[in-house]
Formats: C-alpha cells, structure tokens, sequence
C-alpha cells in the first residue's frame, strides 16, 4: 500500500482566466493516453469544461476531477489532476480545490505576466503551504517573455524559483527547449521530438542557467552542498535535492512551454511526477490529529457537491487515512450522523467508472449522501475527529429572483437550494418586507451562470432585478447592552436575562463575527448558551441603520441570570436578539461597500481617459504598469460604481481596453450616497 501511495499526484492547475489552464489539462489528457483527441477551448470541445455554460463561453466554472497515469522509468503514476476556474467569480472553487490538493502547477501567460488572479491564487495556494511548480504557458504568444516572468515572480511573490529549462526561440520562433538538468535540447517537429546535445550557440544561456540551479541547490539543501563542493554529484542526486526543496516550500521550479502547440507537456508531466509531492509526502495534521499512512481509520473531508440529473448527489472527498469501500457505515462528525456508502466512482471529467473500495490519500466520488455538504468529515464510526472547514468568501452582489410561471416557484426554491449546496459562496435569503426571493453570488457572471444553468437545465423561465452592491454593516463603538425576555402567563412563564458587550473588529482583520462566552460561575447555565449564539446568529443577519447583515463584529457573553422553572432556550435565544438589537443601536453603527481590485490593461494613448473615469467613480489608482505597447492600471473602485463598465471602457477605448476585477475588501460608505440608497 505504501508504494502505491508513493505514486499517487494529487494536483490542481491554477492560474488567471485566459492562462491557458484548460488547454494545457486537455494536452496532459492527450499525451497519457487519457483522451484519443485533443479538444480545444475556443472550438467548446475540451473534456474538462463539459458543462454547456463553461463551453458556451470558454471559461472554466466548476473545477473538474480528472484521473490519468503516466509512466517514467517503468513506474506507472497515477495523477488526480483539478483543472480550476481563473475567474475571480468562481474563486471558491479554487479555494476548495486548494484544500485538498497536495501540489499545484501554477499556469503563467509568457506575455501577460502576473495578473490580478494569479496573485489570488498564489496567497491561496500559500495559505495551505502547497508545494509548487511553474509552467509558463504561450511561449509562442507575440511579447513572451521567459526571463521577465522569472525575475517579477522573484520580485512579487518574494520566492526562490528554480528555472528547469529555458526556451528555444520565442514568439513565432519558438521552437523548444533545454532541459537544464538532463542538458538535452527538445524540438518539436510535427508530431515528434527530437532530442540533441545543447547546441554551441545555447551553451553560453545553459551555463549560466546551470550555474543558477547549482547554486540555489547548494544554499538551501547541505546535503547537496557537500556532494558539489565533492564534486561528486550526479543528475539523480539534482533531481532528489530539487524534491526534497519542494516538498519542503523552500524553492519552486519554472518551466516554459506552449500547450496550445503541444510543446513542453511531456517535460510538465515528467515534473509532476518527480517534484511534486504523494500524499505520503504530506504530514497532514489537524488540531494535534496526526492523520497519515500509520492511521488505519478513516478519515475524509467532502471538498465538492454536485447534483447530477441522473445520480443524484455527487461528494467529492479527498481520504486522509484509511480504506473506504461499498456498503460501509461512515460517521459524519460536522452534522453528528451516520452516512452509507452506496456507490464510490473515480471520476474522468463528466465520464465516471465505478470502483469497490477507495484507500489513503485518493479523491473519488461518493454517490447518494443525504446530510453531507462542503466542508464536512466524514470518518469512521469509532472516530470523532473534525478537519477545518473551508473558508468560504462573502457574497458582495445581490440580484432578486422570481419565476415567470407563479406555480414555478416552489420548484424555483428547491433548485437554488441544491446549487447554494453545491457553492457555498453562494447564498439564499428571503426579504422580510418584500417578500422577494434574494441571491447572493461573487460577481455578475457568477449570477448570470446559475440563471442561466435554471432555464437550459431546469427549464424555468425567471424574471431577475437588476444586479444591486451586498452592503453590510458594523460598529463603531464598544457597548454593553442588556437584554431580556420575560412573559408571564399563568402558568408557566418565560424567563431570558443575558447582558452582552459588542465590540468592532478592524476592516484588515480576516475574521468577521466572534462570538465567546465569558460567562463564569452559574449565572446562565450552560445548556442555554447555544441558544444565546443562535439569537445573536439570527440578529446580526439584520442591521439597524438600513437592515443590512452586520459584520466584523465581537459579541462577547458578560452575564445574565435565570429562573429555574421559567428559563428556557426560547427565551434566551430571543433575550439576546434583543440585547444585541439594542446595542447595535448604541454602537454608531454604519454601513459598509465591497472595494474591488480592478486591473485594467490598455493602449498607451487612451491612459488619461481611463485615469479620469476611474477618479469618478470614487477610485484609487494604485500603479501604472507601462510596458512596451499597453499599460496596465491597478486600481480599487466601490463595486457600486462598477456596474456596466465593461460598456464604458469599450466605448471610452474603441474596444481596446480589456478589465479585470476581485474583491478587495470592506469600506465605510460615505454619507451622501447612504442617503440615496434609503
């Protein structure tokens, strides 16, 4: 079982929209004999992107599960690969990806440079201490660029990155490469390689580049550095230090290719196999659980739910420990319940084959569980570990949705319930006063998708709002506010006394509601302090200056008291909805806008226009970035302003200017537009 761990890859390929991550997922597919045709994005034919939405528009949307292997010196790997979305709409996708990934192709444009998603990606990926590797991708694009990738990745991200290869020729010219490591030129010529000796006039380019690689292995690995100072190392010894550094995160090794070329795939798959880690690699810990190979119990997280029209509910796990098989009992630890195994699969894309039994550090795919949902464990009857949660983003845009058809609308709500199941970045509310059915999503493609995915897949036809800004709101003060529920009513009364003091979080700060009771002694028994949460649960869904949901915001328990015939949950649970009410009154309370990151990148001679418009519309630029034809300017604008810019900068550019954005974070909303939008 060990060594069948040792070659097993679990990856993700991640990277901005437009990078080439589904081209290059399609090649892998292709060359290890995975698929017998290469699909092509712009032709809505990749295996990867299967769902009607994500072929239409050529955008990946949901991260899709693909099992392939690849052989290198008789060793057969088997490699789960994630192709994830780059649109900053879908970027839950990533993060859940992310979660249960032990390494990452990054997926670099050879022209395009870092852009505003690999940076989301990059801080994600580094959250969970993924190891890495780099591909960067078009080297036959117009402005590639090898080298200034390889010094603003430096620079940006504060990194030691290992060039493996370097490129023949660019742009037009691009011919091949030079692995540094194995010193062998690769050409691409049709439908073969040919493989030569480094070249005269390469030599120069590879010395230096062999030097670099030396050096960097010398610094971070004393292994290495007595072998070389020795001078008795060999291509085994590189490739094991450049490994062990990876595994390590203290280096992450760059390549270059052109996957819509077929150029440098083999090179990329040779790299997964021999650099990035197997989960046997990963001493994944949990709140002191050591969960690993030696662990024979199972333990699992569900990292993906998706609904299909013919299966049913599909949970997508990732096993930390332990052997699953077809008809076992699992103990579902976040929701306290007991789960069958009916059906496990190994998903190839939106194709499926069915397996009996699934073991440590696999990913397949669960059929038919009723309870389970993103982010929960599921391990064995005997255990009752909890792995983390996934962190899920807050909605910042809001569209009200009803269904043309009146008699559609019960239906309308059970399918909103299934995909806010299936993405937990989205969320379903209800307005009191309205009545209206609110949605919740990251971004306007993310509303127009699940619109979209109602009418082709559910054929209701809806009507929808305009898309409005999710504001929020929060406090400015510290304030202790008593609350209490008492009724009397002949017989047996009600009786809830909670006093709590409320205090602001910083708008830096990644936390946005604290809650901790400091309740010591008997002044409120314990059994009533989750029904205490769940009041002020239910209260901060609701603001006092406009009715907004509140956040970055401490609730802290100070006292209370209780009658011991008349106090019940009910009663506490409604005491401190009603302390919190009131102190929020108190707080100064205010409300808050989402800011977006907005990059937008555009000819030279249209700069001051699009400067100006962007100070109209309240934003700040950050930098401008001049390269030789384009700029490109990094700016943070209030979301609401945001609205139909796309139209703007087309028409304010003659179409030349493209834009990309992601949340940014929460500020104060001045006053003169809080008027406007009472």
């Amino acid at each position: 079982m060990k060594n069948k761990v040792l070659y097993f890859r679990n990856i993700g390929i991640i990277a901005h929209v437009d990078a080439g991550k589904t081209t290059t997922t399609e090649r892998i597919l292709f060359y290890s004999g995975s698929s017998h045709k290469i699909g092509e994005v712009h032709h809505g034919t990749t295996i990867t992107d299967w769902m009607q939405q994500e072929q239409e528009r050529g955008i990946t949307i949901t991260s899709a599960s693909v099992s392939i292997f690849w052989k290198i010196n008789k060793i057969k790997y088997m490699i789960n690969i994630i192709d994830t979305p780059g649109h900053v709409d879908f970027t839950i996708e990533v993060e859940r990806s992310l979660r249960v990934l032990d390494g990452a192709v990054i997926v670099i444009c050879a022209s395009s440079g870092i852009q505003p998603q690999t940076e989301t990606v990059w801080f994600q990926s580094q959250k969970y201490k993924i190891p890495k590797i780099i591909f960067v991708n078009k080297m036959d694009r117009m402005g590639a660029n090898y080298n200034n990738c390889i010094v603003n990745i430096k620079k940006k991200f504060n990194c030691i990155v290992l060039p493996i290869n370097f490129n023949i020729g660019i742009e037009e010219n691009y011919d091949g490469i030079v692995d540094i490591i194995n010193k062998q030129s690769f050409f691409w010529k049709e439908n073969s390689i040919i493989v030569k000796n480094v070249e005269n006039n390469q030599l120069s380019i590879f010395n230096h580049y062999n030097e670099l690689m030396l050096e960097t292995l010398s610094n971070n690995d004393d292994f290495f550095l007595e072998k070389y100072i020795n001078n008795s190392y060999n291509i085994d010894d590189i490739k094991n230090s450049i490994r062990k550094l990876v595994l390590n995160n203290k280096i992450i090794p760059i390549m270059c290719g052109s996957s819509l070329k077929n150029k440098g795939i083999e090179f990329l798959l040779n790299s997964i196999c021999e650099y990035l880690p197997s989960p046997y690699d990963i001493n994944f810990k949990n709140n002191n659980y050591d969960i690993n190979l030696n662990n024979k119990k199972f333990v699992s997280l569900v990292f993906k739910i998706y609904h299909d029209v013919f299966l049913g509910t599909l949970s997508f796990i990732r096993i930390y420990s332990g052997t699953i098989k077809v008809g076992d009992l699992v103990y579902n630890s976040t929701k306290k319940v007991k789960e069958k195994i009916f059906r496990i699969l190994r998903m190839f894309a939106n194709s499926k084959k069915d397996i009996n039994e699934a073991h440590f550090g696999d990913i397949v795919v669960i059929v038919g569980l009723k309870e389970s949902s993103t982010g929960d464990t599921l391990c064995s009857l005997s255990e009752n570990v909890q792995l983390e949660n996934i962190e899920t983003p807050i909605p910042v845009i809001s569209i009200s949705i009803e269904p043309i058809v009146k008699n559609d609308q019960e239906k309308l709500l059970s399918i909103l319930q299934k995909f806010c199941k299936e993405d937990p970045s989205l969320l379903l509310s209800i307005n009191n006063s309205t009545g209206e059915t609110i949605l919740s999503g990251m971004g306007e493609l993310h509303l127009e998708i699940i619109v979209d995915r109602i009418l082709k897949e559910n054929n209701i036809k809806t009507k929808i709002s305009k898309p409005q800004v999710s504001y929020k709101e929060s406090i400015k003060k510290i304030v202790i506010q008593e609350g209490k529920y008492v009724k009397q009513s002949g017989g047996k009364g009600q009786y809830g006394h909670v006093v709590i003091r409320i205090e602001p979080i910083s708008l830096e700060d990644k936390e946005n509601f604290i809650f901790k009771s400091e309740i010591i002694g008997g002044a409120i028994p314990k059994e009533f302090i989750p029904a205490i949460e769940k009041g002020i649960m239910n209260q901060v869904n609701y603001g006092v200056v406009l009715g907004y949901p509140v956040i970055k915001i401490k609730v802290f328990l100070i006292n209370g008291s209780f009658h011991s015939v008349d106090s019940s949950e009910y009663a506490f649970k409604n005491a401190a909805a009603i302390a919190l009410k009131d102190a929020l009154k108190k707080a100064n309370s205010y409300i808050l806008e989402p800011i977006m990151k907005v990059e937008v990148t555009l000819p030279s001679e249209f700069l001051g226009i699009v400067v100006g418009d962007i100070n109209k519309k309240r934003g700040i630029v950050n930098t401008i970035i001049d390269h030789k034809n384009f700029k490109v300017i990094n700016s943070f604008i209030p979301l609401r302003e945001l609205f139909g810019y796309s139209t703007d900068l087309r028409s304010s550019t003659k179409g030349r200017a493209t834009y990309n954005m992601e949340f940014h974070n929460y500020s104060e909303l001045p006053n003169n537009i809080v008027e406007k939008i009472k």
